[in-house]
């Protein structure tokens, strides 16, 4: 069930009996409720991998209802990528698709990984794995559409982070991670955490605390046996994404971790590329609380 790469994570993190039994968790179909949680939400997470290997997270969103689940095993979502996000040439490169659903004011989530393809107006994720997380480190917002005429989105690239983007990253309570595996493929996940609990080390290089999670280590353990990674960052009041993909490595040496605290580890990212979209997409979230699992 769990690859090599998570496995030895759940070993030098000594869980391993407890992995053994919340891995009973995953399915390979989406069970009905699931699927009424699927179409009430207005955005999935995805990542992929393109064809140089690299890793990706991308964002994609719609009224409720645009994604929905055709039958156990198939997710439909309406709508395509921005000409300028990687998704769209990557699904073309590696089917791999890691999607993450999250509905951050009831603090609830789940991941539908396996397969998938762009199709005419359509992408389609085919599951193989499918399972809910804890709601822990979810910060609650709610969200809406703003009554206001939506602008064109225009697009920056560049191999490191600008001050500015360092500014936002700094400032973050909230960013999804997306690995990769050979066998197991593409996953999607969400860390969160007090503002500043990321750590901007110079233009390329972020750091932040691994917090105690559900003992899977499934993104610790695809980074463990393939470092690529991607990183993205919502702006939840502005709509504008930015999205990094790089290297990113676990640090086990707890005498770094003295500065975070809750840290049950540290993870390291070397930026490669960044790709910042301002009106990247129409939602608008209403800050509520943090999360109370949140260490301070």
């Amino acid at each position: 069930m769990y690859h090599s790469g998570e496995l030895e994570v759940q070993a030098r993190a000594g869980v391993q009996y407890e992995a053994s039994r919340v891995g009973k968790i995953i399915g390979a179909a989406i069970p009905l409720a699931a699927q009424d949680f699927l179409r009430r939400q207005p955005f999935a997470v995805l990542s992929s991998v393109d064809a140089r290997g690299l890793v990706w997270v991308s964002i994609l969103t719609g009224k409720p209802g645009f994604m929905r689940a055709t039958d156990e095993q198939t997710v439909a979502i309406d709508g395509t990528p921005l000409s300028h996000d990687p998704l769209r040439e990557n699904l073309q490169a590696n089917p791999s698709a890691g999607m993450l659903v999250i509905e951050f004011a009831t603090r609830k989530r789940m991941r539908v990984n396996g397969k998938g393809e762009l199709c005419y107006n359509h992408v389609i994720v085919y599951a193989e794995q499918v399972y809910s997380n804890c709601p822990k480190y979810i910060q609650a917002r709610e969200w809406g559409l703003p009554d206001i005429t939506p602008q064109a989105s225009s697009t920056t690239q560049s191999s490191a982070l600008t001050m500015p983007q360092q500014a936002r990253v700094k400032q973050a309570d909230t960013f999804f991670i997306g690995s990769f595996h050979p066998q197991g493929g593409a996953d999607a996940s969400h860390r969160g955490g007090n503002p500043g609990f990321v750590t901007v080390l110079d233009e390329k290089t972020l750091l932040w605390p691994d917090y105690i999670g559900n003992n899977m280590f499934n993104t610790l353990g695809n980074i463990t046996a393939y470092p690529q990674a991607g990183l993205l960052f919502v702006d939840f009041d502005k709509g504008a994404t930015l999205q990094l993909t790089g290297t990113a490595k676990v640090i086990w040496d707890m005498s770094h971790a003295v500065e975070f605290p809750g840290a049950q580890r540290l993870v390291e990212f070397r930026c490669k590329e960044v790709i910042e979209m301002q009106n990247a997409i129409p939602l608008r979230w209403t800050f509520h609380d943090y999360s109370s699992f949140n260490p301070v």
